[in-house]
């Protein structure tokens, strides 16, 4: 079974250390959806080499590689490090769309945005519990196989590659709105291309990061993952300052319930909390894994009281007129805006290469052995530039952030950080589960799919009706 490797954020935080000691051309992204898929990129090959108990040839120590004493003899991160890291993981595109939710869901929706994180919390626990029950799942997918066997992984892995590719349309629309702002004086026009000035310079950033997927050694670029952490908090505390000290006189009144918006915001909540797929790496990290419920309870207090905060203070600066992104309602001539737009803008730039890397891994390790590592270089850079340019494509035409994230959000975040985690733990420890626990699980199995169902036909019904209003213009 594969085993990805969670590595450090570059050498200026080594010691939060989050995965196993890092290798050589080991990276990790910052992302929610990315950061345990990441180091795949370099993990493929290793993973024949354990599979077949041979000596591993891949650029590392040239040993058997031992599974089972692995953990004891690399997991580094003590609590407060795993506390910090999985909040790294859970804050990211989410947190700008949570004033915007909030104003149109009402006030009384915090009551969902903290339901949800203290579902996701649960959750979080025992995806804990599955892994004590087999010291050989290093992963969300090893999870699915343990459950439910190839199917089980199978399902795992399309629902994590179907979360990455939309969340990376999501930060390419991201891009697109974020980055005339910043480059407010740019007039850009090419006569014989039919794009406005927006689009053809988010087709210019596009391309400039393009390359990146080029390389295979991705340890040169490993330092802005932990850029995108910063980032992140950046946003945050600008936002914050604006609210304090920007002037901005907003004091409006939040609506108490919207209820007919409530299943298009609950995407754009659970999006949120969408980090599932990164904690198995986090508990194999672990020092004390007994610890790990602990770390989930604090690190989805702090993040529910983050989003809490953003959301209250976005939707009474601006009222009505926020924004679906934050960052596009603050004003433009606050120093704290420039900042707020310059890390929305430079985050996206930061994820291409990264969160392509477990598709090049995979795509590396279907290849044949024989080929040269040219042609292998070839054809990586080309499949992940053409399916670049298709998010590109799908970005420029659906450029409805709300509704993407959304999407996203009913449609494959609250399976992977809600139905399926109960699924699997009913499945894998069934003979320790008291009554109690079933019926809890099987509610919550039942609540996420029926918000799931409601949010995806209210978000895919309001991106058609945006796409229609957008060509009758």
């Amino acid at each position: 079974m594969s085993d990805f490797c969670a590595t450090k954020f570059g050498r200026c935080w080594s010691s939060l250390e989050f995965g196993k000691q890092p290798q050589r051309n080991q990276v990790v992204s910052e992302t929610v959806h990315g950061a345990q898929l990441a180091a795949a990129a370099q993990s493929a090959n290793c993973v024949t080499c354990v599979e077949e108990n041979k000596v591993c040839k891949c650029g590392k120590d040239t040993e058997v590689l031992n599974l089972q004493s692995e953990h004891h003899a690399k997991a580094t991160s003590s609590f407060t490090h795993s506390v910090i890291n999985m909040i790294g993981m859970l804050i990211g595109l989410g947190q700008l769309s949570t004033p915007y939710a909030l104003e149109n869901g009402g006030w009384s929706s915090v009551f969902l945005l903290v339901g949800l994180g203290v579902i996701c919390a649960y959750t979080s626990h025992i995806i804990g519990k599955c892994l004590e029950e087999d010291s050989s799942s290093k992963t969300y997918q090893d999870i699915g196989q343990q459950a439910f066997g190839a199917k089980g992984r199978i399902i795992a892995s399309t629902l994590i590659y179907l979360e990455i590719f939309f969340a990376l349309v999501s930060y390419t629309i991201s891009l697109s709105d974020n980055l005339p702002l910043v480059l407010s004086g740019v007039h850009a026009h090419i006569s014989w291309l039919p794009l406005s000035a927006s689009q053809l310079l988010t087709v210019v950033a596009v391309l400039v990061a393009l390359p990146t997927l080029w390389l295979r050694d991705l340890s040169s670029i490993s330092f802005l993952s932990f850029g995108g952490i910063v980032m992140s908090l950046l946003i945050f505390v600008t936002i914050a300052c604006t609210a304090a000290f920007g002037g901005v006189r907003g004091n409006h009144s939040i609506p108490l319930l919207q209820l007919r918006k409530i299943p298009g915001i609950s995407g754009l909540y659970i999006f949120s909390y969408a980090g599932h797929i990164v904690f198995p790496n986090l508990y194999t990290a672990m020092k004390d894994p007994s610890k790990f419920t602990k770390v989930s309870i604090a690190s989805f207090t702090i993040v529910t009281m983050l989003y809490t905060a953003l959301a209250f203070m976005g939707a009474k600066l601006f009222g009505p007129a926020v924004s679906s992104q934050i960052t596009l309602s603050m004003p433009p001539h606050l120093i704290a805006t420039k900042i707020a737009l310059w890390a929305t803008v430079l985050t996206p730039m930061t994820k291409y290469a990264l969160e392509f890397s477990p598709f090049a891994s995979q795509l590396e390790h279907k290849l044949p052995s024989t080929m040269s590592s040219r042609a292998r270089m070839v054809i990586r850079g080309s499949v992940g530039s053409v399916l670049l340019l298709v998010i590109l494509a799908l970005a420029l035409s659906l450029p409805y952030f709300e509704h993407v994230l959304s999407l996203t959000g009913s449609l494959v975040s609250i399976a992977i950080s809600l139905v399926f985690p109960c699924a699997f733990y009913l499945k894998i420890c069934w003979p320790q589960v008291s009554k109690p626990t079933v019926v809890l699980n099987g509610v919550l199995i039942v609540l996420g799919a029926l918000l799931g169902v409601v949010g995806t036909i209210s978000s895919s019904k309001a991106l058609i009706q945006s796409i229609q209003r957008g060509h009758s213009l």
